[in-house]
């Protein structure tokens, strides 16, 4: 019985996780007709966080006991998982290749690993090793990076805070939902012996959202937009498709969506095998590239994307092993301790 929960579970995450990638994937289509039509990268994504910020205001009013309770939580989604991936990533690709900027934020399942072994001193499977470098050796293909690589030094670093700004997505969301035990002596809730409930994953993200508007309002300087442009037509493979309507796409699919089924496919899950399916996301962008932008692939790319779905494939069927000690300690030391305790039970629920 245990193991066929534990088996549905983790096809449901894995699920999830690809209609995250999906959604995710879909945001670039939609966004390169807006910025051909003269709106800056940097506004097409405060326009993407606002929008959906303001959608899920109604969820955060609903659980606006989070700030009390998980502020340290919610600030660094917003900073992390929503401001920093997407403004790192915008700002290298201007001064380095798209697919050099690419690759190496897609290290991220690779520093996932990294944190786990390394910080949290926990084991990881040979099998999901092998299926990040699969999947970031695929990737390599996928993006075709040998296409240029004339990048600097900033424009490096740029990409790679927009890696650890993935990490720190699906580590904070792991740790998000992690439940707590209390202890005898602690103070506050689960002091008596009781445990303290994972936030919402909703109401994580909508303060993440609220939080990454706040950070991309000064950053991108929306009051210099020029919003005509959005009610007018932009150009989809020789097709005038409403902005409105791509911006729509962008906002509840790419965003409130892909970032929901994100955050539950991580809990049901683990961030290293989370990170690992997140790769198929440049795989769905080039195929919705292909079939909606006319942009097509070529034999390399299509190579590329069967070793990331193998790499995927592989990291997903290789459970993650209990830590075996104590994690290294820290500001969540008692969160992650409680990590150690229950990771058994998560495994064969």
């Amino acid at each position: 019985m245990h193991a066929s929960r534990g088996t549905q579970k983790r096809s449901a995450g894995l699920g999830l996780a690809l209609l995250s990638a999906f959604a995710f994937g879909g945001s670039g289509v939609a966004a390169k007709p807006l910025i051909e039509a003269g709106l800056d990268p940097l506004h097409v994504v405060w326009l993407r966080v606002t929008g959906a910020a303001l959608i899920m205001l109604p969820v955060a009013w609903r659980h606006r006991n989070l700030v009390r309770e998980r502020p340290a939580l919610l600030a660094g989604f917003g900073l992390f998982a929503v401001a920093g991936v997407q403004a790192c990533y915008f700002a290298a690709i201007s001064r380095i290749p798209v697919g050099v900027a690419l690759l190496v934020e897609y290290l991220a399942p690779a520093l996932v690993l990294g944190w786990v072994r390394f910080v949290q001193r926990r084991p990881v499977t040979r099998a999901a090793a092998l299926g990040v470098v699969l999947a970031v050796g695929g990737l390599a293909c996928v993006v075709e990076v040998w296409a240029g690589l004339s990048f600097d030094a900033l424009g490096l670093l740029l990409a790679l805070g927009a890696a650890c700004c993935q990490v720190g997505y699906f580590v904070l969301s792991d740790h998000g939902g992690q439940e707590v035990k209390g202890r005898e002596g602690h103070e506050g809730r689960g002091g008596d012996g009781g445990s303290i409930e994972p936030p919402p994953p909703l109401g994580v993200i909508a303060y993440g959202l609220i939080v990454g508007a706040l950070v991309l309002t000064v950053v991108a300087r929306p009051w210099g937009m020029d919003w005509s442009l959005l009610g007018g037509n932009a150009g989809m493979n020789g097709t005038g498709v409403p902005a409105w309507v791509l911006l729509g796409w962008i906002v509840l699919i790419a965003t409130v969506l892909a970032y929901g089924t994100g955050v539950v496919s991580v809990r049901m899950l683990s961030p290293q095998v989370a990170g690992v399916v997140a790769c198929l996301e440049a795989v769905i962008a080039t195929v919705l590239a292909w079939v909606l932008l006319g942009e097509h692939l070529s034999a390399p790319q299509l190579i590329g994307g069967f070793t990331v779905l193998t790499g995927a494939f592989i990291a997903q069927s290789s459970a993650p092993k209990p830590p075996s000690g104590p994690v290294a300690a820290g500001a969540g030391a008692a969160a992650a301790a409680a990590e150690s305790e229950l990771s058994a039970g998560r495994a064969s629920h």
